[in-house]
């Protein structure tokens, strides 16, 4: 069912307060409702402990509630050969009204185990473009909220750096593994004080 109206405008090219109200009403009633909406069991996963949905599913239910919406990406750029970053723009007609959301995600770089040869970078562009469309769907359009009700797992790249730094300090392989926990979200803003600790007691 689509949330979208045509909107009146007055002769002079201007909408009037009642239809702005009237619009926002309508919005605040239907991303209640799309809220509510239970995503079906079977397309929810699970990766380290945290239930996520594919792309596709919230695309689809951006289709059905906002057809008509659009996405772009404003800038991608790598920081450093640690991860790289996108900040998208998504666009959407919300009852009437056209609204527009940004978002930024960024997604670990892999790297081939014990060099700084990169394993895939345009998957990992991909993956970071991905990350960041569910996430504006979700903020934005209320799409599986009942998956997504909790904070961002992800590291933030303060922690992903002291991490890392301790790692190294130990041997290649400690850093590789970390890099990859971090990278499956094994290791998250749950458990990264204890495995800090843990790495900080390994270097004695």
């Amino acid at each position: 069912m689509s949330g979208t109206t045509e909107m009146t405008i007055s002769p002079n090219g201007k909408l009037s307060l009642d239809t702005i109200n009237e619009s926002l009403d309508k919005i605040t009633t239907q991303h209640k409702r799309i809220g509510k909406i239970g995503t079906p069991k079977g397309l929810v996963k699970k990766k380290q402990g945290f239930d996520y949905v594919e792309l596709s599913y919230m695309k689809n239910m951006a289709n059905e509630q906002f057809p008509g919406w659009s996405w772009v990406i404003v800038k991608g750029e790598a920081l450093g050969s640690n991860a790289y970053v996108v900040h998208g723009r998504l666009k959407w007609l919300d009852n009437g009204l056209w609204r527009e959301g940004d978002m930024v995600a960024a997604h670990r770089i892999q790297t081939k185990r014990g060099t700084d040869e990169f394993v895939d970078i345009g998957n990992d562009i991909k993956s970071a473009n991905t990350d960041c469309m569910k996430k504006a769907f979700n903020v934005y359009m209320d799409i599986a909220a009942d998956v997504y009700r909790s904070e961002d797992p992800t590291l933030d790249d303060n922690q992903y750096k002291e991490l890392m730094e301790k790692a190294n300090k130990l041997d290649t392989d400690t850093a590789y593994t970390i890099s990859k926990k971090i990278e499956s979200q094994e290791i998250n803003t749950s458990n990264y004080k204890a495995a800090l600790a843990k790495l900080e007691r390994l270097s004695g």
